[in-house]
């Protein structure tokens, strides 16, 4: 079969493709990021982060930018097409991004990182040139990660609790500037209503997942599907037995860690102790 010709120049990948189209019709209305805010009721950032790819941006934003363009539902069947696909991701991960986009609950384990809908960009970068990426892939792998994190926002967003080995809070980024923000970020994720982080000092002594990430998928069916990932390896589990095995060992560390509240006044601390930029 002849490929098909591009006519129009576009990219072909839905995610790049919707931020494409955002940046086309604002620059083209002769609008700048700061105006679009003003005229539309949202803060200007966030335009400037769908029109990077850093974020999707939820449907009801969405449709807004559609009634300001003329384009009654062009966008947002963009967006559905942008949310949908997983293609971005790794191929390894790519069957557990697309249960995680539907389910209605998570639990996470963290034994050394945070989980990527916690990381901020800073973060992540350093992270996955530690792991060996290079060049486009990194910048690519970061953009699928913070996009994410879109999964979070908004009233439908799912209820998110995740446990945060000490480990996690006690491994700085070399960038010290990169390493405030992201644990500021932390403290800052802890006050949403729908996310509840603990943290699992490290004098709790040994216990079932020392060196076992795990996250858990509640799916609008009712099921429970797990996740566990080493440095290398991962491995997506939905038979019922193991899954309950697992949550039955999560919920041992689950009894060992600080409560939200006292974890998130241990994250200010820990905040407090790192130097700031002696340039700011």
């Amino acid at each position: 079969m002849p490929q098909r010709r591009v006519i129009t120049g576009r990219s072909q990948e839905p995610r790049q493709r919707f931020a494409e189209e955002l940046r086309t019709l604002r620059t083209g209305s002769g609008a700048s990021l700061r105006q679009l805010g003003e005229r539309l009721g949202w803060d200007w950032s966030l335009f400037g982060k769908m029109e990077k790819g850093e974020t999707l941006g939820g449907p009801e934003v969405v449709q807004a930018l559609d009634q300001h363009y003329g384009t009654p539902g062009l966008l947002l069947a963009l967006w559905e097409l942008a949310a949908g696909d997983h293609t971005q991701f790794r191929e390894r991960y790519r069957r557990y991004m697309a249960l995680e986009a539907e389910s209605v609950s998570l639990w996470h384990f963290a034994v050394g990182v945070p989980p990527g809908l916690l990381q901020t960009a800073g973060y992540a970068r350093e992270v996955l040139t530690a792991g060996r990426l290079k060049g486009d892939e990194i910048d690519t792998q970061v953009k699928a990660r913070l996009s994410r994190q879109d999964l979070l926002e908004g009233d439908e967003a799912p209820h998110f609790r995740c446990i945060l080995s000490e480990t996690v809070l006690r491994t700085p980024l070399r960038d010290t500037g990169a390493w405030r923000e992201q644990l500021a970020h932390l403290a800052n994720m802890s006050q949403r209503p729908k996310v509840a982080l603990q943290v699992l000092p490290h004098s709790a002594g040994p216990h079932s997942l020392s060196h076992t990430d795990v996250m858990f998928l509640r799916m609008p069916d009712g099921r429970t599907v797990a996740y566990v990932e080493s440095a290398s390896h991962g491995e997506l589990i939905e038979t019922a037995s193991q899954v309950e095995y697992l949550q039955q060992m999560y919920d041992a560390v689950r009894d060992l860690a600080l409560s939200p509240d006292g974890s998130r006044q241990y994250i200010l601390r820990v905040l407090e102790e790192v130097p700031c930029d002696p340039s700011t």
